[in-house]
């Protein structure tokens, strides 16, 4: 998630504008500090949206409208549910190992940007996977294109290479959001998009065993066995609607090990009071925490994230990770 930043190649003085008022939003998850003359008048005119008006839905789009993004960046992303646009960029170039197991792409390595538009403008929100390396470059890159970076932080305990995670949020033009993007990228070693494999691989998991233990039914992806559980209350950054696509979503992520073993990885998305719910019932499970930090600057209602890891038998991991999903707000299967 993420807050409002200007993009410094956009629009002229009535954009500008409108970007100082949006300042306070979410990237990749996150919100930020408008600087500048116009800054100071930044809470006022948050405080008087708030007050005359509701937060802005995103806008239903189609694909036709992100080809600029696709593109620039030369990766053909999905649109989802018609409003979030998700383009993915995985580190497929980096063999990660922790704990004596090489790390999937798509158990941790699966950065992504996505775009919204709104009646204000377009929204970025995206989290970027990079090594120690190539961060200060990247940091370089963003702060240059007016993209803001909302938070920095690890998804694994111990790691080779060193590998950092940054959430990334922007306000402005389609134009102006993917060429700044498109730096960032240029500064790392991300490959370019290839095509998904026709068929998926086979996950040596009781898959039917972990939906029944989740409560949910999960999605094979590359080898990985996912779940991506949005919740069940609105969330915004005080002027925009955020749909769950944008990542605001708790995902859990099992690797197979062989055997019916699996990997797991991910993050909760959970208001303060559920924060320590969460941890105690992970513990009790045997599931190590990782990391507990903000996505974004200014999410309303705020919100943290916790990474985790652990490995075992997928369904005994399953079953230990149900109590705290339990302890969080999650929307209702469908």
């Amino acid at each position: 998630m993420s807050p409002h930043s200007h993009m410094k190649p956009a629009v002229g003085a009535a954009a500008t504008l409108l970007l100082v008022a949006g300042s306070g939003l979410l990237a990749g998850c996150g919100s930020a500090t408008t600087e500048g003359a116009a800054g100071g008048d930044t809470q006022a005119v948050a405080d008087q949206t708030a007050t005359h008006g509701q937060a802005q839905q995103p806008e239903q789009t189609t694909e036709k409208d992100w080809k600029p993004v696709a593109d620039a960046l030369g990766r053909t992303g999905t649109l989802m549910k018609g409003t979030v646009y998700r383009v993915p960029l995985p580190r497929k170039d980096l063999t990660v190992t922790t704990q004596g197991i090489t790390i999937k792409p798509g158990l941790a390595l699966g950065g992504y940007a996505t775009f919204a538009k709104y009646h204000d403008g377009t929204m970025l929100m995206g989290d970027l996977v990079v090594t120690e390396d190539e961060l200060p470059k990247v940091t370089d890159a963003l702060q240059a294109a007016g993209i803001e970076q909302t938070a920095l932080h690890k998804h694994l305990l111990q790691q080779s290479p060193a590998i950092w995670w940054t959430h990334v949020h922007a306000m402005g033009t389609l134009a102006a959001l993917a060429k700044g993007l498109k730096s960032a990228l240029a500064a790392t070693a991300i490959p370019p998009a290839s095509p998904p494999p026709a068929t998926q691989p086979p996950i040596d998991l009781n898959t039917a065993g972990i939906d029944k233990a989740i409560g949910r039914k999960g999605t094979a992806d590359g080898g990985i066995y996912k779940f991506s559980i949005p919740r069940k209350n609105t969330v915004t950054d005080g002027m925009h609607v955020l749909p769950p696509a944008l990542g605001i979503t708790t995902a859990i992520n099992f690797q197979p090990l062989g055997g019916n073993r699996a990997a797991i990885n991910g993050d909760f998305v959970m208001t303060a009071p559920e924060v320590q719910k969460v941890i105690r019932a992970l513990r009790k499970g045997g599931i190590d925490i990782v990391e507990l930090h903000n996505h974004s600057l200014n999410d309303q209602p705020r919100l943290f994230y916790m990474h985790f890891w652990a490995t075992g038998d997928g369904v005994t991991l399953a079953k230990a990770l149900r109590p705290a999903l339990n302890a969080t707000a999650l929307a209702p299967t469908s």
